[in-house]
């Protein structure tokens, strides 16, 4: 897809977000952020409003750069339409992140905070943070006041900004993990907004009163579209670093970190039925020295300031940038505001991105257990009380939580003398449990979807256990009953649990209807391709009988079912830019 483009601009030239072009000419988003006073808005003034549960409808997309999305109850809307109700408003708050790593005090923090001001969950995500589901209009100051109680914020965790910064979780290899850790947590605050509203607004600061330019770097119309970056430490590719904007693979001789090799160009979202959207793959460019991380990620992100598509967001994403400019141009272009050339890619290989489930000893002596949690949901149900078992351990755990890109969680760090203290409350609570799934439950994924994703056209979270219960009946029959294939679902297309890359994915069309998706990479290394269209669960039961029985019957030794779906012909291997919006005629 990728053409060459015209030779580069003066470095900071911001031609793609000026304002002096003809307005009609821009996105209308564009205007609003141009007018909104750096995100500020009216929001002060909505959340004040007492006649309603929700905030004007522009508050509201600004509120995504602080972090907070505006919701309804989509179970209840029907029935309060017809008692001539408002929606159920509600509102959904992401914590930023990075590297999804926090201590024991501040999880303590969350929990309570979900208990007290939201709907008594906590979502693990796929990019390694937090969400709050039902928070109330009069409950998100508290909330957010809570988080900075415990040193955490939601700044950029949504809006046309850098979203929070991702980063492997290989408890094998610490140094590494801490090293690289550590830079994903400085670059997450080097790229996000200064944003002085989010502290006017939510924790009652003072009004800074300067003639220096409140946002140095954004601008007043900071980037066209969301940015994600992402840190993977090879053999793991548990972030899909293919899948990010921007991704840093980190080259080290043991654990000693040299530097980063680039891609450029990742990102899932879709619109069915419009060829000009697409998931894509990034592109690997090249090498760079450790010490040049901080230059190199800030002069990406005013790459895509710059150049960005302001006028149509469908084509706003970096991916189209590149593909519409070309990679020779975005070489070009980042080299000249670096000043220093990119060095050639060096090898590395990936060979999972599976989470190792339970308990496994790190290269500095510390233990670590790792937690399946299904679809990322901590709660307190019938069958399972997770909330409460994990406040437990975090009352006496010494060393840290990690959310892990498959929405797990690691109670990492543990030390020798302690481990056995740990273990007695991870049986005592049954926790051990979730870890015996099968191997399709434990490489399974599904974004939120219904009933508080205002995106969702089909059921996700709470479809696909019951979808994988049926699955994991046929495996069972065709002898697959160990076999891992990555399976992923989404309530909409636009990506959000990375379906594209896996062996077996579902994306939402209408109630009870899916998109089905066959031949990912097993390590997020290919994209797969559209099988079957607008379908129910009969038929993807039926297909899925189908292509086990052929699975079981023709793969050879360790051929993992993605590989396989392709060897048969019965999808072909695509490049990214091929249309999402047919089904493969293979």
């Amino acid at each position: 897809m990728s053409t060459e483009g015209d030779t580069a601009a003066p470095t900071g030239v911001d031609r793609s977000c000026d304002l002096s072009q003809p307005l009609e000419k821009l996105h209308p988003d564009e205007r609003m952020k141009a007018e909104s006073n750096y995100l500020r808005g009216t929001i002060a003034d909505s959340l004040l409003d007492p006649l309603t549960g929700a905030v004007t409808q522009t508050d509201a997309k600004l509120m995504k750069f602080h972090g907070i999305y505006q919701q309804d109850d989509r179970d209840l809307r029907e029935e309060r339409r017809r008692q001539k109700l408002e929606p159920d408003y509600q509102f959904m708050i992401r914590v930023r992140l990075a590297g999804g790593v926090c201590t024991p005090a501040q999880w303590l923090k969350l929990a309570g905070l979900a208990l007290r001001h939201g709907n008594a969950t906590l979502r693990l995500t796929t990019r390694q943070t937090f969400q709050f589901h039902g928070v109330l209009k009069g409950s998100l100051k508290p909330t957010l006041a809570g988080l900075h109680e415990a040193l955490l914020d939601t700044i950029a965790a949504c809006g046309d900004d850098t979203r929070g910064v991702m980063s492997s979780v290989n408890p094998h290899l610490s140094a590494l993990h801490r090293e690289v850790h550590e830079l994903a947590r400085r670059t997450s605050n080097e790229v996000i907004p200064v944003q002085r509203a989010y502290h006017e607004i939510w924790l009652d600061g003072e009004k800074v009163v300067s003639s220096e330019p409140e946002e140095p770097m954004y601008g007043p119309t900071y980037l066209p579209r969301k940015f994600k970056f992402g840190f993977a430490i090879p053999p793991l590719n548990d972030i899909d670093v293919y899948t990010q904007d921007v991704g840093f693979v980190a080259m080290a001789e043991g654990e000693t970190l040299s530097g980063f090799d680039l891609t450029v160009g990742g990102g899932m979202g879709r619109t069915d039925r419009a060829p000009h959207t697409y998931p894509r793959l990034g592109d690997l460019i090249g090498y760079f020295p450790k010490d040049r991380l901080s230059e190199v990620a800030l002069a990406i992100v005013t790459i895509q300031r710059d150049f960005g598509n302001r006028a149509d967001r469908s084509r706003a994403r970096f991916k189209y940038t590149l593909d519409d400019k070309g990679l020779p141009w975005f070489r070009r272009e980042l080299e000249a505001r670096l000043g220093f050339a990119l060095e050639p890619a060096r090898p590395f290989v990936f060979t999972t991105h599976a989470d190792d489930y339970g308990w496994t000893r790190g290269s500095d002596g510390a233990w670590h257990y790792t937690l399946f949690v299904e679809n990322g949901r901590i709660a307190d149900t019938e069958r399972l009380r997770l909330m409460t078992a994990l406040q437990e351990i975090a009352r006496v755990h010494q060393g840290e939580f990690r959310l892990t890109p498959n929405q797990n969680l690691i109670i990492a760090n543990v030390p020798a003398q302690a481990r056995a203290a740990i273990d007695r409350l991870l049986e005592g609570h049954g926790l051990h449990g979730p870890n015996r799934a099968s191997a399709l439950r434990l490489n399974s994924m599904a974004c939120v979807g219904f009933p508080t994703c205002g995106l969702a056209m089909a059921e996700s979270e709470r479809y696909l256990p019951v979808l994988i219960d049926k699955v994991e009946a046929i495996a069972q029959r065709h002898g697959l009953a160990g076999q891992a294939i990555v399976t992923r679902m989404t309530g909409c297309p636009n990506g959000c649990a990375r379906p594209y890359v896996a062996e077996l994915a579902f994306t939402g069309r209408a109630p009870g209807k899916y998109n089905m998706y066959l031949g990912g990479g097993a390590h997020g290394q290919r994209l797969n391709r559209m099988y079957l269209e607008n379908i129910g669960e009969e038929r993807i039961l039926a297909e899925i009988d189908r292509l086990f029985a052929r699975y079981a019957a023709e793969r050879v030794e360790g051929e993992r079912f993605g590989d396989f779906v392709i060897r048969a012909g019965i999808v072909r291997s695509v490049e990214s830019g091929v249309d999402f919006n047919r089904a493969d005629p293979a």
